[in-house]
């Protein structure tokens, strides 16, 4: 079935709720002055789970193209908290790695970002949520 009420499409609500959800945790971020974007936050804590990756890796697991990437990771860069180390015989891509500030900054900033997950599931009970993750994940599958 086609809707023609945009505000009845799936795919714009989940597009819809994805930039509110960032909208709400940048305006938190900027209220205690954390200093960094939600699009910053992101690839810190996917280099903090994986603890190093080169560029392409970080770009594929964050579905974020790579030049958007590299501003990105010369901005954390910057700030002292990522590295990256030249690979051994590849003169274009680079391991990414948090710093000691990195890796500080990330666990001293996760429960801010574990209240915001919490604010967003209130209300839904644990097999509504399971529910929805299991949707989520039907879409994502279907459109790949």
């Amino acid at each position: 079935m086609i809707e023609k009420d945009i505000e009845n499409v799936v795919l714009f609500q989940i597009d819809k709720t994805s930039k509110i959800s960032k909208q709400y945790s940048q305006r938190e971020f900027d209220k205690i002055k954390l200093g960094i974007t939600i699009e910053q936050w992101i690839l810190l804590k996917i280099i903090h789970e994986l603890r190093h990756m080169s560029q392409k890796e970080l770009a594929n697991k964050s579905l974020r193209d790579p030049a958007s990437i590299t501003r990105t990771l010369d901005i954390l860069e910057k700030k002292e908290l990522i590295r990256r180390e030249q690979i051994p015989n590849n003169r274009r891509q680079y391991n990414i790695s948090l710093t000691p500030n990195g890796a500080n900054f990330v666990e001293k900033n996760i429960n801010l970002i574990t209240e915001h997950r919490k604010k967003s599931i209130e209300g839904f009970s644990k097999e509504e949520i399971e529910t929805l993750k299991s949707f989520l994940l039907r879409i994502q599958k279907n459109m790949s």
